[in-house]
């Protein structure tokens, strides 16, 4: 970023510098961009109310954060756009049908569940590297200019203003869908102070569907457009690093890294889209691994096999955590004496947080 804020602003078209944008955010694997104002005045009510709820867990900065998440221009003065772009992370030869495979799987309980976007690499860089080199391609264009990337990395409403933006609409489940597209992409922004023309929002067509909120395995979506992050399996099995709920732990089933339900379930998802990029094609060992495959990795493999993968972040004691509590679900499923025979080996050597999620997981099986 470089420039004094807005000197731009008089010395370009913004229609034809808008076409060019598209055209260069296609080539770097981009499905769709768009462009939104700053002012999200009207969001800050919503926000308020979830944090004051709690529903943001243990995630703390959220709430340090507050109102700053609504309010671009503190993260960059001097901003007036924010550039939003959508990115498909269906791998490339993901079959038609792929979500009754995905059901299939999770209802095979000997079978380790990762979240589809997290099987390949990590989106944080694929997608920081490609809006960089889309603001690099802009500057050059038209000179310095002001700005900022960000993808799923700084507080900032992302789905607020991907759907003002135009790039799809908000799901009853809070995620971002799109009619051509579904919701199987991820997001980027870059904040610009140049006054791009804005692009118009989409039209909402979730109409009288409840299929996510019906579908959640712990009733995390608790009305629509609402959710309960303390009861949702992707933030249990990533974002904390506390004892996962005894009550929530028979739900999450085999899902030891994220969960896709309610966008399994979504209509609107047979229309997905896939990438254009092999960086999200799925890594072999993440390819319909089984529980007693993955829990016989060591911190030295854990790390090997995880390098720049958005799972190696939760570090191997959640990793095993969660393994722990699909393999008591998988005990309770089924008597299975090698997987038993795995937890008690690993209990006396465990941690005390590890230790606690074997006790359980062994419990089921008695």
């Amino acid at each position: 970023m470089s420039s004094t804020p807005g000197e731009q602003g008089a010395h370009f078209d913004g229609a034809a510098l808008l076409e060019q944008l598209r055209g260069w955010a296609g080539a770097l694997g981009f499905s769709q961009i768009g462009v939104a104002g700053i002012d999200l005045a009207s969001a800050e009510p919503g926000l308020l109310a979830w944090l004051a709820a709690g529903h943001h867990g243990s995630m703390h900065y959220m709430k340090a954060h507050g109102l700053k998440r609504a309010r671009p221009a503190e993260l960059l003065p001097g901003t007036l756009r924010v550039i939003t772009a959508r990115m498909n992370y269906l791998p490339a030869a993901t079959p038609e049908g792929w979500q009754a495979i995905e059901w299939q799987g999770l209802q095979t309980p000997e079978q380790a569940q990762v979240s589809v976007y997290a099987r390949g690499r990590d989106y944080h860089k694929v997608l920081r590297n490609r809006l960089q080199q889309l603001a690099t391609q802009l500057e050059q264009a038209i000179g310095p200019l002001g700005y900022r990337v960000f993808t799923d990395s700084a507080p900032l409403l992302e789905v607020e203003l991907a759907t003002r933006s135009g790039l799809g609409w908000r799901g009853k489940h809070t995620l971002a869908l799109d009619r051509e597209a579904g919701s199987m992409f991820f997001l980027g922004e870059i904040l610009v102070d140049l006054p791009l023309p804005l692009t118009p929002p989409t039209t909402a067509h979730c109409g009288q569907c409840t299929a996510c909120l019906d579908v959640c395995p712990t009733q995390a979506i608790t009305a629509p457009y609402r959710v309960d992050a303390r009861r949702c399996i992707s933030y249990l099995t990533i974002e904390s690093d506390e004892p996962i709920p005894v009550e929530l732990r028979p739900l999450i089933g085999n899902r030891i890294y994220g969960c896709d339900d309610c966008q399994l379930a979504c209509p609107w998802n047979k229309f997905a889209g896939r990438s254009s990029l092999p960086d999200f094609d799925a890594r072999e060992a993440l390819s319909a691994p089984t529980l007693l495959q993955l829990w016989r990795w060591d911190e030295a493999e854990f790390l090997r096999r995880t390098e720049g993968s958005a799972i190696r972040r939760i570090g191997i004691q959640r990793w095993r955590r969660n393994l722990a509590v699909a393999m008591g679900n998988a005990l309770r499923a089924g008597e299975n004496g090698e997987i038993r025979a795995a937890l008690v080996q690993a209990r006396p050597e465990a941690s005390a947080l590890l230790a606690e999620h074997i006790a359980w997981a062994l419990s089921e099986s008695l």
